[in-house]
Parts: structure tokens; C-alpha cells; sequence
């Protein structure tokens, strides 16, 4: 376990990222743990996200936003020497999300981040970067990020089984939309900015972030309290663009879909 006092330097990291190669082989992955202890909120920096993904202000922390706090950890972990893959070009592919109970605005939050379970995947492999956040020693927010490192691959796909119903609501998704969601992020990976650094990674123009898919279509959900929320990521969110976004409740909760005009999935998500 290694302590950090304070949040990673995620412009420092990118360039490390962009300079560096990994030394590390067979895609085994490092037991490193990082621990940021004291996290407090930045009130305006809460609002600045609440705005972007379509959250109400409110003293209580949108169920994704912890990510945000992760994200430099994470970074960090994704560019030690020790890691087996390079940064730039690993894909988000799934996230889950275990919220306990809301956290508050005025709470003193610890972090925990670690990477776990390299696995083949159809196209490549895959792993996990797993975050806990705590609260007065007690776990009360977990999330398992999944990422795939593109290359040969085995195994077999899987993806959410999610029968959303009909459309609900219709969004238009700025042009712009990336730049604005890193700056409140942190994410700042080329392919969400800059349509000729997507073009280099085969998309046809810069696309979405996919936290800012999720937090958007969660934001429009009333969540209980304590809940799971699950999504796979899928064809990617071209901008600008307009989507449908359809959610019906189900016996165990809640299935919803973010999809492109023509019904292709962007997004399929759970909340139980």
C-alpha cells in the first residue's frame, strides 16, 4: 500500500503516458494499492459537474461523481512502470457502481484503488481497476472499472441483457461536450477532444467520455438510496450527436439504454 497526500498531477501523467513504454511483459498485472486519506469536496467543483452530466445541485454527491476524485489514482496506477499496457488506447468497456448510502458534500472521504483480474476478451484482454471509498473507516462506495487492451483475443463476449422499453427522452449532445466534461474530469485522453487524434484510433470524429454517458443517463433516474448500477459501453458516442434514452422499472429495479437514432446501443445499464 502506498500513500498519496495529495491528488496525482494528471497533465504530468498524460505526458508520461505519451513518452513512455511499458517494461512490464505477459500481461501480468502489478499489486499496487494506492490510499489517499482527507479528500474533501470542492463545493464549486461539485457544481461545475452537476451541470455538465444534468445533476440537480444538491449537498449530496451523484452516485458517479467519486469516480471523478479516483480518476488521478487511477492514472497514476495505469502509468507506473510496472504496468503492463500502455494508457493511451485502452478502452472503457463496462462499469459498476455499489453506493451503500449517498455521500454528503461535507464528509471526509479516503480512497482506495488497485487493479485486479487480467482475463481474455474477444478482442484483446481485459482487467479491472477496483476503487473503494470510505467514510469514518467504512467502505460505503465501491466501483469496478473494466478496460479492455485491445489486441489478439480468446474468450467469449458477453453484454448486458437490458430490455429498456420504449423512448423516454431525446438529447442532443454538443460538439464541445468533451472538452467541457475534462475539464471537470480530469480526463483529458486526445479521443474525447480532438477529432484528428480520434481519427488515429479509428473513429470518425472525437466521441463522448463514457462516465459522462452514465452519470448523464443516471441523472435523469431517481435512485434509492442504497443501489448497484451496472452499464456496458458499446458503440461509441460520436460528437455531436442525438440519442434516445429510454428506462423502465423491472421487478428488481430499474433496466435503461442510451442509443443512437437507429437504435443502436450506446449504452445498456441496470440499477438494483
Amino acid at each position: 500500500m502506498t500513500e498519496l497526500t495529495g491528488a496525482p498531477n494528471l497533465t504530468a501523467l498524460y505526458a508520461k503516458a505519451v513518452a513512455t513504454t511499458p517494461t512490464r511483459r505477459g500481461g501480468e498485472l502489478p499489486s499496487t494499492e494506492y490510499v489517499r486519506r482527507g479528500i474533501r469536496v470542492d463545493p464549486d467543483h461539485l457544481a461545475a459537474y452537476d451541470r455538465v452530466c444534468g445533476f440537480g445541485l444538491r449537498d449530496e454527491l451523484p452516485i458517479t461523481y467519486p469516480h471523478v476524485l479516483s480518476f488521478g489514482m487511477s492514472v497514476k496506477l495505469m502509468t507506473d512502470p510496472g504496468f503492463p499496457f500502455p494508457l493511451v488506447g485502452l478502452v472503457h468497456v463496462a462499469n459498476r457502481i455499489e453506493q451503500h448510502r449517498p455521500l454528503l458534500l461535507t464528509e471526509e472521504l479516503t480512497q482506495r484503488i488497485r487493479v485486479a483480474d487480467a482475463r481474455p476478451h474477444p478482442k484483446g484482454v481485459r482487467f479491472d481497476v477496483l476503487t473503494e471509498t470510505e467514510v469514518d473507516g467504512a467502505v460505503v462506495w465501491r466501483e469496478t472499472s473494466t478496460y479492455l487492451r485491445r489486441g489478439p483475443g480468446s474468450g467469449e463476449p458477453s453484454r448486458r441483457e437490458v430490455d429498456a422499453g420504449e423512448r423516454t427522452a431525446t438529447w442532443r449532445v454538443p460538439g464541445d461536450l468533451g472538452r467541457r466534461y475534462a475539464a471537470v474530469s480530469g480526463d483529458r485522453n486526445p479521443i474525447h477532444l480532438n477529432p484528428l487524434a480520434a481519427k488515429a484510433f479509428g473513429f470518425t470524429r472525437a466521441i463522448a467520455h463514457g462516465m459522462w454517458s452514465k452519470a448523464r443517463c443516471l441523472a435523469a433516474l431517481r435512485l434509492p438510496e442504497s443501489c448497484t448500477v451496472e452499464v456496458d459501453f458499446a458503440k461509441p458516442l460520436l460528437l455531436p450527436s442525438t440519442v434516445d434514452f429510454a428506462a423502465r422499472r423491472t421487478g428488481g429495479g430499474r433496466d435503461f439504454a442510451l442509443t443512437s437514432r437507429s437504435g443502436r446501443p450506446h449504452l445498456l445499464g441496470t440499477v438494483r
